[in-house]
């Protein structure tokens, strides 16, 4: 990505998913179910492949996770595989 882009994430807890967002725009999100002591992440979206806008999602979305005590499920393959290359993030 482009150093002069601004890139956020935020949780959507009306949605229930994580929102990554472009300058303001929104470029994808990761849907989540909330469960006592988890969270399921079933479905993760970005409107530019290739340039790490996923990975940051997922990134953010599983740190908030872990600050917060949850379970991760991976339900979503994209998750999976983060959490496969990044295993540093897995729950401990």
């Amino acid at each position: 990505m482009a150093q002069d882009v601004d890139v956020t994430v935020s949780d959507n807890t009306a949605e229930s998913r994580f929102e990554v967002f472009l300058d303001g725009r929104l470029g994808g999100f990761a849907e989540y179910a909330l469960e006592p002591g988890r969270v399921t992440f079933t479905h993760t979206e970005v409107a530019v492949e290739g340039k790490g806008l996923g990975s940051r999602l997922v990134r953010q979305a599983l740190l908030s996770a872990r600050e917060r005590s949850l379970a991760v499920v991976p339900q979503c393959p994209f998750v999976r595989d983060y959490l496969d290359k990044h295993p540093e993030l897995a729950e401990r």
